[in-house]
C-alpha cells in the first residue's frame, strides 16, 4: 500500500484527500495531512480519520517511516520551498500545478529531487481526460496530417470574494493571474500536444477584480511545426463557469473537446473516417461535477504505479518544467509588450517576484 501525506489542506487538497481516503487510488490511503490553519487541520483531521500536524518537518519525523509519498498542495510560490525541504526525507514528491513560478525555482526543485534520489511528479490531469487520450492518439496516428492550428479556452468565473478567501490569491509572488493558476493546465496541453513553441507574443489586463496580476489575457504562440496556437484565458466570465476547451486543426481533421474541463468531445471530424470513430464520439462525453474533472484519478493512479512497478510518469519535474517555461515566456511578452523567442531568461516579469523588492520570496 502507497501511503500519501498532504502538505497544504486547500481547496485542492479535498480533491487528493477524497480520492486517496475512498479507495480510488489503487493501492493507495491517506497516511497524514499537515497545514497551519489550525480550523483547515482539525477540519481534516475528522473528515478523514488521519494525524494532522501543523509543521511538515514533524510529520515526517514522526511518521516518516509510514509515509511513502508527499503531495505538495500549498500556494504556488511555496512550492520549490516545501518541495526542496520535504525531498530531504527521501519520499516522492507530487505537486499541484504550476510546479513553480520562476524557472530557478524549478530547476532546483528537479536538483534537490535528484540528489535524494526521489522521484517528483507534477499534477497536470487533463491529460488523463479520456478524450484528450484520444486526441493525442489521432496526433500520434498522424491522422490530422499537417497541423494548422490549435486553440484552448478558459472561460472560467472567480468573483472578488474568490480572491479575498486568502491574501495569496492573485498575488505576484505566491499565484501569479489567470495564466499561471486556472489556465496552466490548458497551456501545457496545447504544448503537449502540438510540440516545441518557438515564439510568444501576449497581452494581459485586469479587468473585474481587484488583484495585483492579470484575470483576463491571450497568447499567441508560434510552434517548431509552423503551427500557431492561441489561449485565450480569464476568470471574468459572469455570472459562472463557461468552458474549459482546446481544439486542434489540420489539414485533414478537426477535433473540438470542450465542457467545463476539457471533457466532452465536441467535434471528431476526419477526413479518412475510421471504424472507430463513432464510438470515440459516444465513450468521450464525461460530464463532471467541477472544473478539476476525473484526471486526478487517474493521474495518481499513474503515480502510484511509476513508483511501485517502474511504469512511465506521463508528468515529471522536467515534463512539469516545459510548460512553466512557456507559461515565463507569456509573462515576459505581457511586461515587455513584446514578441518573446523561446530559449530566454526572464528579465522583468513579475511572476514569482516579491512586490517592490525584485527577490524570490
Amino acid at each position: 500500500m502507497t501511503a500519501f501525506a498532504l502538505v497544504g489542506c486547500g481547496r485542492i487538497a479535498k480533491r487528493h484527500a477524497d480520492l486517496l481516503s475512498q479507495g480510488q487510488i489503487n493501492g493507495a490511503t491517506l497516511a497524514a495531512v499537515a497545514e497551519i490553519d489550525e480550523s483547515r487541520r482539525q477540519l481534516f483531521a475528522k473528515e478523514y480519520g488521519v494525524p494532522a500536524f501543523a509543521d511538515y518537518h514533524q510529520m515526517m519525523q514522526e511518521m516518516g517511516d509510514k509515509i511513502d509519498v508527499v503531495s505538495v498542495l500549498t500556494e504556488s510560490g511555496n512550492h520549490a520551498r516545501h518541495t526542496i525541504d520535504l525531498a530531504q526525507y527521501g519520499k516522492h514528491i507530487v505537486v499541484e500545478k504550476p510546479m513553480a513560478l520562476t524557472l530557478a525555482d524549478a530547476e532546483a526543485m528537479i536538483r534537490a529531487c535528484d540528489a535524494a534520489n526521489v522521484k517528483l511528479f507534477v499534477v497536470k490531469q487533463n491529460r488523463f481526460n479520456l478524450p484528450v487520450v484520444r486526441l493525442r492518439q489521432a496526433l500520434e496516428q498522424g491522422r490530422f496530417g499537417k497541423i494548422v492550428m490549435g486553440t484552448v479556452r478558459v472561460r472560467w468565473c472567480r468573483p472578488q470574494s474568490y480572491y479575498d478567501q486568502a491574501k495569496w490569491r492573485g498575488t505576484w509572488a505566491l499565484d501569479g493571474g489567470v495564466f499561471a493558476n486556472q489556465a496552466s493546465h490548458h497551456v501545457d496541453l496545447l504544448e503537449w500536444l502540438l510540440g516545441e513553441p518557438e515564439t510568444v507574443f501576449a497581452k494581459a489586463r485586469t479587468a473585474l477584480v481587484d488583484i495585483e496580476a492579470e484575470d483576463t489575457g491571450v497568447a499567441l504562440i508560434k510552434f517548431a511545426s509552423g503551427a500557431l496556437g492561441v489561449v485565450e484565458a480569464t476568470t471574468a466570465t459572469r455570472p459562472k463557469d463557461l468552458e474549459g476547451s482546446i481544439s486542434i486543426l489540420g489539414e485533414r481533421g478537426t477535433v473540438e473537446i470542450g465542457g467545463f474541463a476539457v471533457n466532452e468531445m465536441k467535434t471528431w471530424n476526419f477526413v479518412d473516417q475510421g471504424p472507430e470513430d463513432e464510438a470515440i464520439l459516444r465513450e468521450c462525453r464525461e460530464t463532471p461535477p467541477d472544473v478539476y474533472g476525473f484526471g486526478h484519478k487517474h493521474y495518481l493512479n499513474n503515480v502510484v504505479d511509476s513508483i511501485h512497478n517502474g511504469g512511465r510518469a506521463l508528468v515529471d519535474g522536467l515534463e512539469g518544467y516545459k510548460s512553466l517555461y512557456l507559461l515565463s515566456a507569456i509573462y515576459e511578452s505581457i511586461a515587455t509588450n513584446q514578441e518573446v523567442r523561446m530559449r530566454f531568461r526572464p528579465q522583468v516579469s513579475p511572476l514569482g517576484l516579491m512586490p517592490q523588492l525584485g527577490v524570490h520570496p
